[in-house]
């Protein structure tokens, strides 16, 4: 173990309990256990170095330890300055030998500050949640950007502003949109994010979701999962959105629809899930009936306005942790969760191991399929190839024991002609 780090964590004290829960998740993540052990032998990332901002949980830590097992030199930071787990945070400082910069309840200030301490670790690889890092480096670091072989971003908001670099023709360097693989996406936020927000509401509050009215904010795949989850609790669930071809699905799938100014007068509980800004505005929050409960399940603390809010603010009340009430000047009070901030990640422990099992299984393949093609891509954004989700699927599949049919030779003959009619 290094006796000299630099890092900083809560209580490295605290390492004891993380490192019992870091192996908690591994028992549960089959798929990137069996890619790490892959990795150990054949060494993909010797002699790079790795910066990663994610949200430091036990499951980000499995991640990381698989990297590092594979040669990285790894270092990790928050991506929010709410949601480390400050156990799993000391754990890998004094067990697994992998710097963190990042504790729950760090300043902004502090937040960017550890930002730019793992940038010093001048990446060959990153791993990204919600584009800090690679924003960071397009704006402030471009010393960097010489040695920078690609980044990883895990989320739907971070995918956003890779997007954006890319259509402004600024972006630097090969980016992979872990987020559009379909192992990522259609398991990680339809079932992961649709349970760990629902978690982060009923800890936080503690209240019955049956019979409320719950107003779901857009109808992504994230949100697609915390409807479902809400409506399978009892609630009585309401979609707000802006896409015609979502709100039509939503629609048939059973849920009401209409505008969040019709929906914030009728709603006991909002969860908004979009990865935009004012998604629920002050108007909106104004026109809640008192006691209603906000919540953000979107990567950053810009869904809910709840700066603008503070302005009609008169009292706040901490009635438990993460969990306040704003008394406002018009008379009503609205409970805010985490301060607007991850409720399933502030609240809860954010998604369980077995469903992360899939998308740090992308994370991991992703790092190394930029390695492997370094010098080959162009700087833009891209996907990892299909075959790579189907393997994923299977291996998650075997580890589940569940089987699967397989084609016949005729039917794959079938399939691939276009002479073969009625």
């Amino acid at each position: 173990m290094q006796t000299m780090m630099n890092y900083d964590v809560k209580d490295l004290e605290l390492a004891t309990q993380g490192k019992k829960n870091i192996e908690w998740a591994q028992k549960d993540m089959p798929v990137l256990n069996s890619i790490m052990q892959r990795f150990k032998k054949e060494q993909p990332f010797k002699g790079l170095r790795l910066t990663a901002s994610v949200h430091v949980t036990k499951e980000t830590a499995a991640l990381c330890i698989a990297l590092k097992e594979g040669g990285a030199d790894a270092v990790l930071a928050a991506s929010n300055p709410l949601s480390t787990q400050d156990d799993v945070a000391a754990a890998l400082v004094k067990y697994y030998d992998i710097p963190v910069f990042g504790y729950a309840g760090e300043t902004p200030e502090t937040y960017h500050k550890h930002i730019e301490a793992a940038l010093n670790h001048k990446p060959n690889l990153i791993i990204d949640d919600g584009c800090d890092l690679v924003a960071t480096i397009h704006s402030k670091k471009r010393e960097l950007l010489a040695d920078i072989i690609g980044s990883c971003e895990e989320t739907t908001t971070g995918i956003i502003r890779l997007k954006a670099l890319e259509k402004e023709g600024k972006l630097e360097f090969p980016a992979l949109g872990v987020n559009n693989s379909e192992t990522k996406h259609l398991f990680d936020n339809r079932y992961g994010t649709g349970q760990s927000a629902l978690d982060g509401i009923i800890r936080a509050t503690n209240i019955l979701l049956a019979g409320k009215t719950f107003v779901v904010c857009g109808y992504g795949w994230c949100s697609r999962g915390a409807a479902a989850k809400a409506r399978g609790m009892g609630a009585n669930v309401i979609v707000t959105e802006v896409d015609p071809m979502k709100a039509l699905e939503a629609v048939m799938d059973g849920f009401r629809v209409m505008p969040i100014a019709k929906a914030s007068k009728i709603g006991d509980i909002f969860l908004s899930i979009t990865g935009d800004i004012n998604v629920v505005s002050v108007e909106n929050m104004l026109s809640m009936k008192s006691g209603a409960f906000v919540a953000n399940a979107g990567h950053f603390d810009v869904e809910v306005d709840v700066n603008g809010l503070k302005k009609h603010v008169v009292e706040y009340k901490n009635i438990r942790p993460n969990l306040d009430e704003w008394v406002l000047d018009n008379g009503k009070s609205i409970y805010v969760l985490a301060q607007g901030r991850l409720v399933n990640l502030v609240c809860a422990e954010g998604h369980p191991a077995s469903v992360m099992d899939m998308s740090f299984a992308n994370q991991a393949l992703g790092m190394e399929f930029l390695v492997k093609n370094k010098g080959k891509l162009e700087n833009k954004m891209y996907t990892l190839p299909h075959s790579v989700d189907v393997e994923i699927a299977r291996l998650k599949l075997e580890s589940m024991g569940v089987e699967i049919d397989t084609l016949t030779p005729e039917q794959e003959k079938y399939l691939n002609s276009w002479s073969i009619g009625t």
